[in-house]
């Protein structure tokens, strides 16, 4: 599948620039009838896209990848999520794209942050997956490498904080 791809290529180009450790790459593609809705672009695509989608599931793949540059090895997978629009009125989404302006969000808004008034319904094991980067996934895939995020040593001294275990 495409985002496995380009989850894993992103993890690899920035692991060849990068010294030993684990490195993260994540991709999404946006799917409505199985057709790929591209980023918006614009606020005339924006609203298309949106009124589109209107009453129905747009169902999203979010692929991740962990690198281990040491080891070479890497793991990959794609985590699937759908969200079901309301009925949207053409009021409702103008007001939508004219306040988010989420042109360069898959499928059209931002769920963090007023996207989630569009929707009437989810779908999935893994709600962080619909932002981008499916954490529940991720911290699983970082355990098979080695690193467990609620037990990663810290040391305030090097300039880590409890919320950055990933920075060594």
């Amino acid at each position: 599948m495409l985002v496995n791809r380009l989850s894993e290529e992103k993890a690899r180009a920035v692991g060849a620039r990068v010294g030993t450790g684990l490195v993260i790459g994540s991709d999404q593609v946006a799917l409505l009838d199985d057709a790929v809705l591209g980023k918006p672009g614009d606020y005339a695509s924006n609203v298309a896209q949106l009124a589109t989608a209107s009453g129905r599931w747009l169902e999203f793949r979010t692929g991740v990848a962990v690198l281990d540059t040491a080891s070479g090895r890497i793991q990959t997978d794609v985590v699937p999520f759908a969200v079901r629009f309301r009925p949207l009125t053409a009021s409702d989404i103008e007001a939508y794209v004219s306040q988010e302006r989420a042109y360069d969000c898959a499928g059209g808004f931002r769920a963090e942050r007023l996207g989630c008034a569009l929707f009437e319904r989810m779908r999935g094991d893994d709600p962080t997956a619909l932002l981008g980067l499916p954490m529940i996934r991720l911290c699983e895939m970082l355990r098979v490498a080695g690193l467990d995020v609620l037990h990663a040593r810290r040391d305030p001294a090097a300039g880590e904080s409890p919320r950055e275990p990933w920075k060594r």
